[in-house]
């Protein structure tokens, strides 16, 4: 029996990479740490928040890799002469990926009070509609 995809579909033409980045969202979706909020900011920019307090620049790494946001984090153990009797604030390393569409960019970044800011702009095409002249043999 032969798996019926729907990026086989003879109408949806060009879209079989959907199908990956369904699969690649699916994997990424149980992350669930650090906690984090996307909002849209304006019709075409969007800026997703971790919350990464204790973090500071040099811990953090923000990257693109094929079409997807990366941000890893891995804090270093300079803990010194310091003794805890209680540590309650999560400071393990993570990665926490993000899948950007086609046209969305990666605007800047800045750390304010241990929250990450990531600034996303979509890149608006000048023209809409397209003419496409048919030419003679």
């Amino acid at each position: 029996m032969t798996k019926l995809t729907f990026a086989a579909h003879p109408f949806l033409l060009g879209f079989e990479q959907l199908e990956r980045l369904v699969e690649r969202t699916a994997k990424t979706a149980s992350e669930g740490y650090p906690p984090f909020n996307i909002e849209a900011t304006s019709d075409h920019t969007y800026r997703i928040t971790l919350a990464v307090a204790g973090f500071r620049e040099e811990d953090l790494s923000i990257t693109v890799e094929d079409r997807q946001l990366v941000v890893r984090g891995r804090q270093s153990e300079d803990l010194g002469e310091r003794v805890f009797l209680h540590r309650g604030i999560a400071g393990r390393a993570f990665q926490r990926s993000f899948v950007l569409a086609d046209g969305v960019e990666v605007a800047g970044a800045d750390l304010d009070h241990g929250l990450l800011h990531i600034d996303l702009r979509r890149m608006v095409p000048d023209t809409i509609v397209q003419t496409i002249q048919i030419g003679r043999k």
